[in-house]
């Protein structure tokens, strides 16, 4: 029978939709499924190895290459659908941490530094004063040793380590400076801003000359004979690091009005490498009038050497797992300086008939009163110009610059002053070491890997040392090459070369921005500038990269002061 399509019209229902009814129910009786398109592929019934995905790390770029072709299987993106709920949340589950935590830091701590058979002579004097000068010296077995090992290093932000590394906690450490209740921070100034700064200035003027230097010995430069050793021997002499407050010669151009700013370039050098510096140290600031002395406290970290301070795996305190007790920072600091020091008096030719004189004699040295040779040593008072268009008066700084020995030019035979400075191994297989090679095998036939590896470890110090000598003008700085006789053993070292290098080409090596130093120390004296007179401390935080400005009572320190003045003069009748 013909149906017509008027029935067929009239039988369509009534509401606006037709098909299935709809419903919300995710049960098929009793089962639940998922919705899905016809053009989801139809794959594995089920993936075990989905949950692979949430594993850092352990599939690479492999792993989750595989993961996103897994996505196009079948239900794979609506699996979330049969997840079981569990009762509680995973979140408040948590493992019971077994692994040792360090409660000690390490590092330069209060007061790190080292004087080795300190004298003091006379009282300590006012600023200009000529009765207390600090002396740095050594004498085998007999070094006293001031240095506070409570800091430590780490914590530097990122960290480019092993998968063993993961684990590892915080390292906390000291800051080098106890900060007192009743001082006030004014500033607070974090590295990424000091490393934009920048300010153009001359190459600085000589004002005077003091001291004088004896001849390099060459000898030092030739690779040792094989087979041979040439031992690092103790030679005591007279030299001395005063800070700049007590620096007669300073206290005398700061009366006749030379300059704004007074500083020594060990306290300069610091402030110009501060972006570079891990560990923590500290510079006193006094404002008098118009005038700006940048001090270092006696004991100050800024007159340690420290060792592999850039490293990535930097040397461990006793709480953090280290068992050789030489290898402690605070003890890898004073074999360093100790080094340092009989390594400049051992390449020098002493001869009272054939030295470097300059206009005048040392101003610390008495001969009625010391009983060891004065080493050479000369230093320069240096000006340099850091006015900027805007200044209505000149601001200019003076700096007093030291230099080590002098040298005669193979070509032209002209006099070069140098820089002696002394690089040390201390165990190249021990931890701390900084992934350091043998020197014994590989400094003569790869040396430019050796220096590239310290450039990497010792960052800071090799910066410091590059600033200095291009403060004093030094023509050469020579780095010498000082490793252990034993790794076990850090009272016998012996001298496996020396390199010598142009300040300036060097600091281009380094990447070292002399324009970026001068801007930070412009930028630390305006501050201090635009504060009204009195006493200040610009410390290095010891866990984070930044500075901090404090204003102190006038009265900071000089107890201190006379404290150490009275250690001193016992250690050397202690000595005698």
């Amino acid at each position: 029978m013909p149906i017509s399509l008027a029935d067929i019209v009239g039988n369509l229902p009534s509401d606006e939709t037709w098909g299935p009814p709809t419903t919300s129910d995710a049960l098929v009786d009793g089962v639940p499924y998922a919705p899905y398109s016809k053009g989801d592929k139809l794959g594995r019934m089920a993936d075990w190895t989905n949950e692979g995905k949430d594993r850092e790390g352990r599939g690479g770029r492999q792993q989750y290459n595989r993961y996103q072709r897994d996505q196009q299987v079948y239900g794979a993106g609506t699996s979330s659908l049969f997840a079981v709920q569990v009762a509680e949340d995973e979140s408040s589950f948590s493992v019971v941490d077994n692994t040792r935590t360090s409660t000690k830091t390490r590092g330069f701590g209060r007061g790190g530094a080292t004087i080795f058979r300190g004298r003091g002579r006379g009282g300590r004097d006012a600023r200009g004063g000529r009765g207390t000068f600090q002396r740095v010296g050594g004498r085998g077995g007999q070094q006293q040793n001031y240095y506070d090992n409570r800091g430590g290093r780490g914590g530097r932000g990122r960290r480019f380590g092993g998968w063993k590394d993961y684990d590892k906690p915080q390292r906390n450490r000291d800051s080098s400076v106890n900060i007192k209740s009743d001082w006030q921070m004014l500033e607070e100034i974090d590295f990424n801003r000091l490393a934009k700064l920048n300010l153009e200035t001359s190459a600085g003027e000589d004002i005077d000359s003091y001291g004088f230097l004896y001849y390099y010995d060459r000898m030092y430069d030739k690779p040792p004979v094989k087979n041979t050793e040439r031992k690092l021997n103790v030679v005591d002499r007279a030299a001395y690091n005063v800070t700049t407050s007590q620096d007669p010669i300073i206290h005398e151009l700061a009366e006749k009005d030379e300059a704004t700013i007074f500083a020594t370039d060990n306290i300069l050098s610091m402030l110009m490498c501060a972006p570079r510096s891990i560990y923590s140290w500290d510079i006193v600031i006094t404002r008098s009038g118009n005038k700006i002395f940048l001090d270092k406290r006696d004991g100050s970290s800024i007159d340690m050497v420290s060792v592999n301070e850039n490293a990535a795996d930097a040397p461990l305190e006793a709480s953090e797992g280290n068992k050789d007790s030489i290898n402690f920072p605070g003890a890898l600091a004073l074999e360093a300086t100790f080094i340092n020091h009989n390594f400049v008096n051992q390449t020098v030719q002493e001869s009272e008939t054939n030295k470097f004189e300059m206009q005048h004699e040392n101003p610390f040295y008495n001969p009625s009163e010391e009983t060891e040779a004065l080493a050479s040593k000369a230093y320069k008072y240096r000006r340099f110009d850091l006015s900027l268009e805007k200044d209505e008066d000149p601001l200019h700084l003076i700096v007093r610059t030291e230099l080590d020995a002098v040298v005669k030019n193979n070509i032209s035979g002209d006099d070069q002053l140098l820089v002696v400075k002394a690089l040390n191994e201390f165990d190249h297989k021990a931890q701390g070491s900084g992934g350091a090679l043998d020197w014994r095998s590989k400094l003569t036939s790869q040396r430019g890997a050796v220096v590239a590896t310290e450039m990497k470890n010792n960052s800071c110090k090799l910066a410091r040392w590059t600033v200095q000598s291009i403060l004093a003008k030094a023509d050469v700085m020579k780095l010498g090459f000082v490793s252990r006789t034993t790794p076990k053993s850090n009272d016998r070292h012996v001298i496996l070369g020396v390199m010598g290098h142009d300040p300036r080409k060097f600091a281009e090596q380094m990447n070292l921005n002399l324009n970026n130093g001068w801007g930070i120390v412009r930028t630390i004296i305006d501050m201090v500038r635009s504060m009204k007179d009195g006493k200040y401390v610009l410390v290095k935080d010891p866990n984070k990269s930044l500075l901090r400005l404090y204003e102190v009572p006038a009265g900071t320190f000089e107890e201190e002061d006379g404290g150490e003045g009275i250690t001193e003069e016992g250690t050397e009748q202690g000595d005698d």
